[in-house]
């Protein structure tokens, strides 16, 4: 899994146009839009004609491929169930939730890194899909829940300590709540196998694995003994601002990133940062130190 990731790092470094700029807001914008004309639609003649099927895609509805990635959240407005005003605002709150994460982790990892995140993604559920369906004989219902909470663990991973108002009351850190993710994913495979939709049930698993290829090498780093995973970069900044003082005098400039060259005598309205998870001190333009390839 490291090695896969440090692949998919060097390519994002390589081809930094790569991507969809902002995909997640597109997601989120159309998802709303969806939801929107389910309230008017009680037929449910709309929705059907997004759910993914593999025998009409087959015979060219070649759109279901991607529109079950906008479906609502709750799978019961698809049976004609009705729409209540809770299911409104959780489902308003879990659209924003996942434009704060994935918008988020574009902005740390890249456009290139969260697209390759998030379309893998989808392509793993479509290859479930179809070998669901011709190798099984069933038709696996898609929707996008575990691909968006997938964002969410490679948020925690990131960002364990960042902290949230649970309610808009109680303060929790993102580390607990991924934990309560773990534990949804936990139960929504055991009680699938319980109710005997044993091929439903690895759906989750179908969006950790997404996770782990992606995120295999961070979530490594971040379950190191803390004696380990800390010590050679607790002082890493202190340490670095020292070096460049004493090496102030013998170089023209300061700081110099260690991708582009850029120093900050040739542009000195750029910023430069030094990144904590690679070995040494390592400077990085802010171009470049959340797209690097980090030195090991």
């Amino acid at each position: 899994m490291k090695t896969l990731s440090r692949a998919i790092d060097k390519f994002c470094q390589k081809h930094r146009r790569f991507g969809i700029p902002r995909m997640m807001v597109y997601i989120i914008a159309v998802s709303a839009v969806v939801f929107l004309i389910n309230i008017m639609d009680r037929t449910r003649t709309f929705l059907s004609l997004l759910i993914f099927f593999p025998d009409r895609i087959l015979r060219g509805e070649i759109w279901r491929l991607f529109t079950w990635i906008f479906l609502p959240a709750n799978p019961g407005n698809l049976l004609g169930s009705g729409m209540s005003f809770s299911d409104l605002f959780f489902t308003a709150l879990a659209l924003y939730f996942y434009y704060f994460i994935g918008s988020t982790l574009e902005r740390e990892w890249g456009t290139p890194k969260f697209t390759i995140f998030y379309v893998f993604g989808i392509i793993l559920n479509l290859i479930f899909g179809f070998v669901t369906r011709y190798a099984f004989g069933q038709i696996a219902f898609l929707t996008p829940d575990f691909l968006n909470l997938s964002m969410f663990f490679a948020f925690a991973v990131l960002f364990p300590d960042y902290s949230v108002r649970l309610f808009f009351i109680i303060p929790i850190k993102i580390k607990w709540l991924a934990l309560l993710n773990a534990a949804f994913f936990a139960y929504s495979i055991v009680s699938g196998i319980i109710a005997g939709h044993i091929l439903s049930a690895l759906l989750p698993l179908v969006a950790l694995l997404n996770f782990f290829v992606i995120c295999g090498g961070d979530l490594l780093n971040l379950l190191r003994p803390i004696k380990v995973r800390t010590s050679p970069h607790v002082i890493s900044y202190k340490k670095a601002a020292k070096k460049a003082q004493r090496d102030q005098d013998s170089q023209p400039y300061r700081h110099k990133c260690s991708v582009c060259g850029k120093t900050d005598v040739d542009n000195p309205d750029m910023q430069f940062r030094y990144c904590s998870r690679c070995n040494g001190y390592h400077c990085f333009c802010l171009d470049h130190i959340n797209s690097h390839v980090h030195f090991q």
